[in-house]
């Protein structure tokens, strides 16, 4: 049974103490607890709940939020919905919260500019750094500096391959590999465990597009053998890239059943693709991450079969974070959150609630 859904304000995740992670179930690929509107749901996986960081053993100073410089650093162009409420998050609880000194960069989708852009803020004087990164590696320029200064760094959406609580504080976002296992299952409801999928890769060089890449062909080879995917292209993450790649889709593959696009706007690219080749709702059953609303209006018109919520509301949550280290409390090296599912059945009430 699908969690109902819940019109409500922005509410404060909860993080979720050392002593609490451990106590924690991984919970299994069904539909995550949905909380209340833009609510982050915090959970453990499996084996994180070991090594965690306090200020003393990070080897830094209190210091006042409000009063510091905090810098945060957005990885791609705010064309994306994701980025637009992501950023938006961060601003407006920064806000809340009486920061006065907030600092936001923008690396329009290129890595060396968002390196440029972390160094700036590091010699801009900033106490706390709050990075959603373009890329897993090529970070050890800025982790070398902002260690030196002993500046805690929160990486969301994306993590970074580097040592938590050594190289940086650290990472908040959904288990992408775990998502990757639950549009997979709703890919094989959809196609009754028989049939052609193609893959609409994420863009390459982090571990978002790998374990959401992962996650999904390690479900389907467990649960569907009927199932082959015979297509697989990047789509950058891009709505436009998106469309591109299925229109090159549908003329080498015709025999196409489904589609698994690793964002809803490679997604949402692919129903333009799909109504421009004269296409109907359902032709072609679609699953994708993220949840905006576009995407979830979609599947309420037929074209989407399902969406896995990636939720970019972290701006409570990181901040929240940030406090509980510079009070002296214990921060796990990885803060996951739970995320809901998107389908015929809620994505009408669910309208207001997408991002």
């Amino acid at each position: 049974m699908k969690p109902p859904i819940r019109a409500a304000a922005l509410a404060l995740a909860v993080l979720l103490t050392a002593s609490a992670c451990a106590k924690q179930e991984e919970p299994q690929s069904a539909p995550a607890p949905s909380g209340t509107a833009g609510q982050q749901v915090v959970r453990t996986p499996s084996g994180s709940a070991g090594p965690t960081c306090t200020l003393e053993k990070f080897g830094g100073e209190k210091f006042d939020l409000t009063t510091a410089t905090v810098g945060f650093s957005q990885s791609e162009k705010e064309a994306n919905p994701f980025r637009i409420a992501e950023t938006k998050s961060i601003k407006d609880e920064a806000a809340k919260l009486g920061i006065a000194d907030l600092k936001v960069t923008n690396a329009q989708s290129q890595f060396s500019k968002q390196i440029t852009d972390v160094q700036q803020l590091i010699a801009q004087g900033v106490r706390l750094l709050v990075i959603a990164p373009l890329n897993s590696d090529g970070w050890e320029p800025v982790l070398q500096q902002a260690a030196a200064k002993k500046i805690p760094i929160i990486t969301v959406d994306r993590q970074i391959n580097a040592e938590p609580c050594a190289d940086y504080l650290t990472f908040i976002g959904s288990d992408f590999y775990e998502q990757g296992r639950r549009a997979a299952d709703r890919m094989i409801e959809a196609l009754s465990g028989q049939g052609k999928v193609a893959i609409l890769l994420g863009a390459p060089g982090n571990n978002v597009t790998t374990e959401r890449t992962n996650g999904f062909k390690d479900r389907v080879k467990e649960k569907a053998p009927g199932i082959t995917i015979s297509f697989e292209q990047t789509g950058e993450f891009a709505r436009e890239k998106g469309q591109q790649v299925t229109e090159q889709l549908i003329q080498s593959n015709p025999d196409i059943n489904g589609i698994y696009a690793e964002n809803d706007e490679m997604a949402l690219g692919a129903v333009t693709a799909l109504k421009g080749a004269g296409k109907e709702p359902g032709d072609i059953k679609i699953v994708s991450v993220d949840g905006t609303r576009s995407a979830v209006q979609a599947i309420a018109d037929g074209w989407l079969h399902a969406v896995i919520e990636s939720n970019p509301r972290f701006g409570p949550l990181a901040f929240e974070t940030a406090r509980k280290f510079l009070d002296g409390e214990p921060i796990p090296g990885k803060v996951i959150i739970s995320d809901r599912d998107y389908d015929s059945g809620n994505a009408e009430d669910a309208l207001g609630e997408a991002y």
